[in-house]
């Protein structure tokens, strides 16, 4: 068994203190009471100087029928994280049983990891945490294709806790399980849809997704505010970062909602093209793993390139995959899966990614200068930037 088992599907052209690998067993209560069981898993502890809560909400827009099952309204989990006053709330499930033994099952890891042991993963955020008052720039992140919001808890605990509220959301239907109220447990019927249709097909799921990502802005900061501490974001400064076809939603999402004021793709495609006229002169960070490089098998990269019309940043890192822009890399290293086509530790890999995609919307949201943005540095020497 090889980390491969827990890769994201790859949707390509051509086809700080982080928890060390071997975690000891530790045992938590859950926000509803329950007793989680022993695990070996641990995501990196944010950098920031906030602690992190985390609401959990369920959207309904009933004005659209869903995408992959029209006879039923468009559903929405999303995961909200915001600036925490410490020791408030109690621990946040990293995610559902349930959600946890369909991954499982679709990455055949059946005796790699039990689904209770999965689902107890120990993250940093804490359920019914207090605020930290004050306005906070809205990040929205999305995953990748066949996977739940929860893989990319690290870099939205990260950003919380630097004072950013950020709001992760699960595209139903396109993970291999996302449970909705009531013990509803739907499955990855995008999947098939798209099975066999090419780009066509993916470009349907980030263009999908856009409109997603539209009706949850307007939840969180339009008149009828589904959260209820919706006054801690900032309406003016809004971002988007995503992983795999999620990178590509981003793109997909600024070209339709002129509120998203930069955007980030984590390795993913751009099956959905950005538009000949770019996007309005906002700034844009491609972020990805050596085979992104100008020239490269995906030739989405080069093109769209050329179309980016603001401020944009071109940079992989060395000895990564596909998967590690993600949760899914650290954990994969703790439980013992050894994949040499990704030598870069999932540790390093994290603080990489939190280290760029928070300096970016560090000085696109908040007008906080990063050096590592200008160039290569001594100190991340995995990571090359890009002219082409």
């Amino acid at each position: 068994m090889v980390t491969a088992a827990l890769t994201v599907p790859v949707v390509a052209a051509s086809s700080s203190v982080a928890a060390p690998a071997g975690v000891a067993a530790f045992e938590r209560t859950h926000e509803n009471g329950t007793h989680a069981a022993a695990s070996r898993f641990a995501l990196p502890r944010p950098t920031g100087p906030f602690a992190v809560g985390r609401d959990v909400l369920h959207l309904v827009d009933r004005d659209r029928p869903d995408p992959w099952v029209p006879a039923n309204p468009r559903e929405l989990m999303v995961s909200v994280y915001y600036p925490a006053r410490p020791n408030t709330g109690g621990p946040a499930r990293y995610l559902t049983v349930a959600e946890a033994r369909l991954f499982i099952e679709d990455r055949s890891l059946a005796g790699v990891t039990t689904p209770e042991e999965f689902s107890a993963t120990r993250a940093s955020a804490r359920t019914g945490a207090h605020p930290i008052r004050g306005r906070y720039p809205l990040v929205v992140l999305s995953p990748g294709f066949s996977v739940y919001r929860h893989t990319l808890t690290h870099l939205a605990e990260d950003l919380a806790s630097r004072g950013y509220v950020v709001a992760a959301v699960d595209h139903t239907y396109e993970s291999a399980g996302t449970e909705l109220p009531g013990g509803r447990v739907v499955t990855c019927l995008a999947c098939t849809a798209v099975d066999g249709q090419g780009r066509d097909g993916f470009a349907r799921v980030a263009s999908g997704r856009a409109t997603d990502v539209t009706f949850v802005l307007n939840k969180l900061t339009g008149p009828r505010r589904a959260w209820r501490h919706a006054d801690l974001i900032d309406r003016t400064r809004i971002g988007m970062a995503g992983h795999s076809i999620g990178g590509n939603a981003a793109a997909s999402t600024m070209a339709a909602d002129p509120r998203v004021l930069a955007g980030v793709n984590m390795d993913g495609t751009f099956f959905a093209p950005v538009p000949e006229d770019g996007l309005g002169g906002r700034p844009f960070l491609m972020l990805g793993h050596p085979g992104h490089v100008p020239g490269g098998p995906d030739d989405t990269w080069d093109r769209d390139w050329l179309r980016l019309d603001g401020c944009k940043h071109w940079l992989t890192v060395t000895g990564t995959a596909h998967i590690d822009f993600s949760d899914l890399s650290v954990l994969a290293d703790q439980a013992g899966l050894p994949d040499d086509a990704s030598p870069l530790s999932g540790e390093r890999t994290a603080e990489i990614m939190r280290t760029y995609v928070g300096a970016f919307l560090d000085r696109h949201l908040r007008g906080i200068h990063r050096p590592v943005l200008d160039g290569p540095t001594p100190g991340n020497p995995e990571v090359v930037f890009h002219q082409p």
